[in-house]
């Protein structure tokens, strides 16, 4: 939140533990971005997800990245890159929730302006228990990100959705994250988010969240908002 964008299941900054359903793709037209007393930044691309097996999906994330810094011109570059793969280890049917893992890379970003322009990696464990039309979802993890000024960080974060309308859900979400500069302070996002469904195949996600920790020295809130195609 302070550096590195910490990508997370859309359009919450926490994930869920269930991966893309087995030989489907999700595909997402992605932009996020955070706005801060002296800077504001962030990304917009393409978010690939594919099912390679029942249990595994693999990840790929290609963004183009911003920053406006104030009083200062903005820039744009290729950003960070990310290569990962969540796997399911555990079964709502068997254990009672579902439990996965969601190992991801980083690559170095095309400027320092916009990523990281050292590789990095995070290790999350995630969880998901389902009762119907409501769902909670999240867990936590540490990032290696050390680096010029960066330093690892840790995040955790938990979300609850509700399908609202056969086509309308709605969620809610608590974020904190360390800081991952040196000098820099901790952070904690309390947010909203929304999934529509224009059909099977289409559909429009956002998301709102102010900082409650530090926003003066962090960032004042998060958004994100993308179109979702699945097939």
């Amino acid at each position: 939140m302070n550096g590195l964008p910490a990508s997370a299941g859309p359009p919450y900054l926490s994930d869920d533990a269930e991966p893309t359903d087995y030989e489907h793709f999700e595909i997402y037209a992605f932009a996020n971005g955070t706005v801060g007393r002296e800077r504001s930044g962030g990304e917009a691309g393409i978010d690939f997800n594919y099912g390679a097996t029942p249990d595994l999906q693999l990840t790929a994330v290609l963004p183009a990245g911003y920053a406006r810094p104030s009083g200062g011109p903005s820039d744009i570059d290729l950003g960070n890159i990310e290569l990962a793969a969540k796997y399911r280890v555990l079964h709502q049917n068997d254990f009672g929730v579902d439990v996965a893992v969601f190992p991801r890379v980083f690559l170095p970003a095309g400027s320092a302006q916009v990523g990281e322009r050292h590789a990095s990696f995070l290790l999350p464990i995630l969880v998901e228990k389902d009762w119907g039309k409501l769902s909670g979802f999240g867990g936590g993890g540490c990032v290696l990100n050390r680096g010029g000024e960066s330093r690892n960080f840790c995040l955790a974060g938990w979300a609850m959705t509700y399908q609202l309308l056969p086509k309308l859900q709605l969620g809610g979400e608590l974020f904190h994250q360390t800081s991952d500069t040196v000098g820099g302070r901790a952070s904690t996002v309390v947010g909203a988010g929304v999934k529509y469904d224009l059909t099977d195949n289409y559909h429009l996600l956002g998301y709102f969240g102010p900082t409650i920790q530090n926003a003066a020295e962090t960032n004042r809130y998060n958004w994100y908002a993308s179109a979702l195609f699945t097939f």
